[in-house]
């Protein structure tokens, strides 16, 4: 694309998907929206979707709107897919460390909280992480928003929450921020203060509690002030932080401007799902584990005018070995609305793939291939707050979109791992490929 070329036109496609219509549940999750016609075309210009359908009618309406055709650069799809880019709606993206060892712990059948109470898990990524420079950290952000860009995915959720210190946490919300204004893959900063109770509060009389204020009282207020993040986040789990813990800090989140998501019922029923119904979270995720209570609460949700978008990390259940997948079907079967995310982090998802996670979702979820792509673009974008602009491909929206090496969507999640992303378009320019 030149100077003079504002505008590009995709030609070529056997297939385009849209996921046009807003936000997928219930039946319509696998309606894929795929542009009918031959020939079929989409137009960007100056960042957005301007138009599509078939060519000749597209270049008509360019045209008539008063474009010029050569100022758009041309990419031919080559009778590949073409969908909107991808969202990971839940990604631990800045840490420092790795955590391979505790592979053999689980093998030796250590649980998740056992290996956090030991010290390991989340504190041996804290200690690390606490100990990086902002250059390291922004080095690795780099490194892994690369790997995702080259598997499609246009847009990531960052959470902080791997410091549990102010310097630390503002530390990764401030590198978080800088990464997606370098680009070219958007980052969404999501502060995560109640990941876990750090070590310092560990021995103390009442420490949860008390970094419990900490958090609300002291971590939030500078956090929001600061302007880097966009949500607020708790990690709601029997043995790390109780409903009421986490009622509290999303609510004063809230109030601050910070949209709440949660980790809700990962290993155990927690009361985390029932909690993002009531306070009108964006989303809810892991959800492993909820109770039958915890799933008739999303699905009253899904009823109104703001659902709660359930997020499935189906790669953290296969790391973790632990053989109980979540629900995915109880929650489309009552109407909530699924998006699915890697999880990335260094200890119970190392896995920065997205279309592999689809292919988990396909083969032990029981998702189809339309639903599993709905659920990493359109619904994806919802859990973020997202969905009047990202998600799809319809006059107005972002241009976000990916040429994928494969004639049909459905062929994403069937070929286990590969490296299908051709060409990466973020609004209207192609960042990765010709």
């Amino acid at each position: 694309m030149t100077a003079d070329q504002a505008g590009l036109l995709v030609v070529g496609a056997a297939e385009v998907i849209t996921m046009a219509g807003g936000l997928r549940r219930g039946a319509t999750q696998d309606d894929p929206g795929v542009l009918e016609g031959t020939d079929p075309a989409i137009a960007l210009w100056d960042g957005r979707v301007v138009a599509l359908g078939p060519r000749a009618g597209v270049e008509r309406r360019l045209v008539a709107a008063g474009h010029e055709l050569q100022a758009f650069a041309i990419l031919d799809a080559a009778g590949g897919t073409v969908t909107p880019g991808l969202i990971d709606p839940h990604t631990h993206l800045l840490f420092a460390g790795s955590r391979e060892g505790e592979i053999a712990l689980r093998q030796r059948g250590a649980s998740y909280l056992e290996i956090l109470a030991a010290g390991g898990g989340i504190l041996s990524t804290v200690a690390a992480t606490r100990a990086a420079s902002e250059d390291a950290l922004r080095a690795h952000g780099r490194r892994w928003l690369g790997e995702m860009l080259r598997h499609g995915v246009t847009t990531v959720e960052a959470k902080s929450g791997y410091g549990l210190d102010l310097a630390t946490e503002m530390r990764l919300l401030r590198v978080a921020d800088a990464l997606g204004r370098e680009g070219p893959a958007e980052v969404l900063p999501t502060f995560l203060g109640l990941h876990a109770v750090p070590p310092e509060f560990r021995e103390l009389a009442k420490g949860a509690e008390r970094y419990v204020d900490e958090v609300v009282e002291r971590m939030l207020p500078a956090v929001a002030a600061a302007g880097h993040a966009r949500f607020c986040d708790v990690f709601c789990e029997r043995g790390v932080f109780s409903p009421e813990q986490s009622r509290r800090l999303l609510i004063a989140g809230a109030g601050l401007g910070l949209a709440p998501r949660l980790h809700a019922d990962e290993l155990a029923p927690s009361g985390g799902a029932e909690l993002a119904a009531e306070i009108g979270a964006l989303s809810a995720d892991h959800l492993a584990a909820p109770s039958a209570e915890g799933i008739a609460a999303l699905a009253r949700a899904a009823e109104g005018p703001r659902p709660v978008v359930a997020v499935l990390l189906p790669s953290t259940t296969l790391f973790l070995m632990s053989g109980h997948p979540a629900p995915a079907r109880a929650f489309i079967d009552q109407g909530v609305p699924v998006a699915l995310g890697t999880d990335f982090n260094p200890g119970t998802s190392p896995a920065a793939n997205l279309p592999f996670v689809l292919s988990l979702a396909v083969l032990t979820l029981g998702l189809s291939p339309s639903e599993a792509l709905a659920a990493v673009t359109i619904n994806a974008a919802h859990a973020l707050g997202l969905g009047e602009t990202h998600g799809s491909l319809e006059p107005g929206r972002i241009g976000d979109l990916v040429v994928w090496d494969v004639p049909t969507h459905r062929q994403i999640p069937y070929w286990l791992g590969a490296e299908l992303a051709r060409v990466v378009v973020k609004r209207g320019r192609v960042v990765l490929g010709v």
